[in-house]
């Protein structure tokens, strides 16, 4: 497991602060002020605020339970909402940790971060495939890799063992152990739930120990990583098969994770490569057929302005002529129904 020589110097007093619990529900509010549960808890605000942050200093603090749901985005998800006290609480964690994490990503790690995410991310696949391809004058393969149940399959333990190395501070771990244990997916210590805003750095916060193990032992140039979903680019096929054994390796021996068996793949660039939404190619991308019908579907459920604004927006980063006319006909029908 990878140590990192740089740790986190901020105290459990400036996470559990009343300044910084206010602010962060002025960060959760946005969106959600017509929410039952956001207004029961806004007309008792300062008790409400006063009451977590005394629980939270006397170490009684207990992490209540969550609300399941189920979404398709595109796939079926299963999302588990913690209460809205619980909500500010991890927004008052993120806060405070984030800053410090984001500095020891590499950069090319895309997912929930700031100033980066999927259009970030498939500006520099094209960029890595021109510096692989020297200017699409060689044949480039990529391996692209899927990890199998991602989030119900990160393991407390060796999330916690991770944190450890980073986090000094007894009490911040205390802290993050009653959000992380709040959590499981079967009898198993495992899993942390798709609705936490915490989910969301802890999953990179795991994810580095692999993104380090890529950069400074595999030493891989071209590599890129969204989520669970990453890629590697270079000139030789053999190369990228000599990776895989390592790389599953790796991922079950450190991190207890396993690679999707039908989501492995090596194929050329220029045969199209299947990426965050996007198939690409040398000289331009196309939207996937998934994405392309789940786009229609829901002009069709909700067709507004705001709807058509944002996936003219979205399909602007590829080849789109054809299906930025049919989009905006279909826009059209469904205003005339």
């Amino acid at each position: 497991m990878t140590k990192s020589k740089t740790q986190l110097q901020i105290s459990y007093q400036k996470i559990i602060s009343l300044e910084n619990l206010f602010t962060a529900w002025q960060e959760f509010l946005p969106g959600k002020k017509k929410k039952q549960d956001v207004q029961e808890f806004g007309a008792r605000l300062t008790d409400n605020i006063l009451q977590l942050h005394g629980e939270l200093a006397n170490f009684s603090y207990i992490h209540g339970p969550y609300k399941a749901f189920n979404i398709s985005d595109p796939k079926p998800r299963n999302i588990h909402k913690a209460s809205v006290r619980d909500r500010i609480l991890h927004h008052a964690i993120y806060r405070k940790l984030y800053p410090f994490f984001d500095r020891v990503f590499i950069t090319n790690s895309y997912s929930c971060r700031n100033g980066k995410g999927t259009h970030k991310a498939i500006g520099q696949f094209k960029k890595f495939y021109l510096q692989a391809s020297k200017n699409n004058t060689r044949t480039v393969w990529v391996l692209k890799c899927d990890i199998r149940k991602f989030f119900a399959s990160i393991d407390h333990k060796t999330l916690l063992g991770i944190l450890m190395a980073y986090i000094p501070d007894e009490n911040i771990l205390w802290l993050i152990k009653q959000v992380i244990k709040s959590f499981h997916f079967g009898a198993d210590d495992k899993g942390l739930p798709l609705g936490n805003l915490t989910s969301q750095l802890f999953c990179n916060v795991y994810m580095n120990e692999f993104d380090q193990f890529v950069k400074h032992r595999l030493k891989v140039k071209f590599y890129i990583r969204y989520a669970d979903d990453f890629v590697f680019l270079s000139g030789s096929k053999e190369d990228l098969m000599f990776l895989v054994p390592k790389v599953s390796k790796f991922l079950e021996g450190d991190l207890k994770l396993s690679l999707h068996p039908d989501k492995v793949f090596i194929k050329t660039f220029a045969s199209g490569v299947d990426f965050l939404g996007w198939v690409h190619f040398p000289h331009h991308r196309v939207l996937r057929k998934t994405t392309r019908r789940r786009m229609f579907k829901r002009i069709y459920i909700h067709p507004t302005n705001e709807t058509l604004q944002s996936y003219l927006g979205l399909i602007s980063h590829g080849k789109s002529y054809q299906l930025r006319q049919k989009l905006l006909n279909w826009y059209w029908l469904m205003n005339k129904v």
